[in-house]
């Protein structure tokens, strides 16, 4: 691991040991390691509203009585796709990850024509 990157401890340890992982394999600039630390972030506050849905359920009810989606329906769906979106644009070869619905941005991606 690079000496340079220091692995901050408000991850969880699962996902400090996943980050570690990357930076025994891949050299990162600084600006990469930043773009993990918030990737692995997106991870960790997905699965804290995860682990609340599986606590509460995936409704609440309101002050009419009406259910309404559990506010950690869009925190997991919105922390879930900046973790995929952060791995894309990290663009690692060989790090797991599902198929992205459209390939990482090219070098020319926003140059004016």
């Amino acid at each position: 691991m690079a000496a340079k990157h220091r692995v901050p401890d408000h991850l969880r340890p699962e996902t400090r040991k996943w980050v570690k992982g990357i930076l025994a394999e891949y050299e990162l600039e600084s600006h990469h390691f930043r773009q993990l630390v918030k990737t692995s972030e997106a991870w960790d506050r997905s699965e804290q509203a995860r682990e609340i849905l599986v606590k509460d359920g995936l409704t609440v009810v309101d002050r009419y009585g009406t259910p309404k989606a559990h506010p950690c329906v869009g925190i997991e769906r919105d922390s879930r796709t900046a973790f995929f979106r952060g791995l894309r644009e990290l663009a690692l070869d060989g790090v797991d990850a599902p198929d992205a619905p459209r390939p990482p941005r090219t070098a020319d991606y926003g140059a004016r024509r």
